[in-house]
């Protein structure tokens, strides 16, 4: 198994738990405890936590190896979408030392 982690800061990290949890929970199975600040995702080829804090959203996947790059994407990619308007950054650390994917905001096109 192979592990990935982001801290995304935000002064909402309850309210983007909740609502990926509730979005991805369409296809996979999602908790959210409002209370805990805790939150899980069962993927059909891994799993994840969310956990609010004070000042940011901790998320962490756990698959094989040829998957991270898969979740990774899946989950930053949505939670940047929820938090456009924050400019959310989803960064992602692997415990292989290897650098991971990074989501955030497309950049606009000026033309």
């Amino acid at each position: 198994m192979a592990r990935s982690e982001a801290r995304v800061r935000t002064d909402r990290p309850h309210r983007y738990a909740k609502q990926l949890a509730s979005h991805l929970g369409r296809r996979s199975r999602t908790s959210w405890d409002e209370e805990k600040g805790e939150g899980g995702i069962v993927f059909q080829n891994g799993t994840g936590t969310l956990t609010a804090t004070d000042g940011a959203l901790l998320l962490t996947i756990d698959t094989d190896a040829g998957n991270l790059d898969l979740l990774e994407d899946v989950v930053g990619r949505h939670l940047v979408r929820f938090g456009t308007k924050d400019e959310l950054v989803v960064e992602w650390h692997r415990d292989t030392g290897e650098p991971g994917s990074v989501q955030r905001k497309p950049e606009e096109d000026p033309a």
